[in-house]
């Protein structure tokens, strides 16, 4: 939740800019699923722009007010949230926040978020919206449980018990996002549909509808989290086109406009929603 690449942390981990930071000790259950538990050390004010990324995230809220939405379609106060892979220009804004986070790949939120992802529409949804009173329980059952391995365990349960009924994603799907991922975003969309058997028509419909996005649209989205990764990182515009595979800075900037909404070197220095 507070932007911070955190893939090396130690699952309890108190961090330097005062989010205390808790990963579950044995990992999770389930492929394609990483979870972690935020909370703010210094009931300080909240206010983060949402980057996309190649995962649903999902936020349970825990804290005691909800966070606030701003997007193109206005502000809504939501006590969870889900953020679709292209989620579009939001902010973020929240008081004393308090949340498990949980990062989907497309392969688990295929079948764990219960509705096809073309349906998330490219926005960010209420959580409640989506799984009802099963939202609503869970929620109140992390309220009532302090220890975050605990909480971190009855989310795994959770999403557990959900995939145990879920609809798998079609084998060939599967494969080609996993190809687009492997390539870092540098595939060709004929290639995709020759390795699965199938027409490029054929592959789009079913790629969009089990993804959310079309096979270029998810190979720009790779490229450009690497992108913008790296550019968070202190890189530099240009050796970050090269090194990702745009055609040149322009191509890169007109990428990060595009999905980020703001230029290569605003992109560098800002505070973003990032997995965990």
């Amino acid at each position: 939740m507070p932007g911070e690449d955190a893939g090396d942390t130690p699952p309890e981990h108190t961090a330097d800019d005062g989010w205390e930071v808790a990963r579950p000790l044995g990992g999770t259950s389930l492929d394609g699923v990483r979870m972690a538990g935020f909370r703010d050390l210094t009931a300080g004010r909240l206010d983060m722009r949402v980057l996309p990324q190649p995962a649903v995230i999902v936020v349970i809220g825990l804290g005691a007010d909800p966070v606030t939405v701003e997007n193109a379609s206005g502000h809504r106060a939501l006590r969870g949230l889900v953020a679709s892979l292209l989620p579009g220009p939001a902010r973020i804004h929240g008081e004393r926040v308090e949340c498990v986070e949980v990062a989907l790949s497309p392969r688990a939120a295929y079948g764990l978020l219960g509705v096809s992802p073309l349906e998330l529409d490219g926005s960010i949804t209420g959580l409640e919206d989506l799984w009802g009173r099963h939202a609503r329980l869970l929620r109140e059952q992390l309220a009532d449980t302090t220890p975050w391995q605990e909480r971190l365990a009855l989310t795994d349960g959770f999403l557990r018990r959900r995939a145990a009924e879920a609809p798998p994603m079609a084998a060939e799907v599967a494969a080609a996002w996993d190809t687009i991922v492997a390539g870092r975003g540098r595939v060709r969309v004929g290639d995709l549909a020759a390795s699965c058997g199938w027409s490029r028509k054929r592959l789009r419909a079913r790629f969009s509808s089990q993804v959310g996005l079309t096979p270029k649209r998810a190979a720009m989205l790779v490229r450009f989290d690497h992108a913008a990764r790296a550019l968070r990182a202190g890189e530099r515009a240009g050796d970050v086109a090269m090194a990702c595979g745009y055609a040149d800075q322009p191509h890169l900037h007109r990428d990060v406009q595009a999905l980020a909404g703001c230029t290569p070197g605003a992109l560098a220095g800002l505070t973003a929603s990032t997995a965990p």
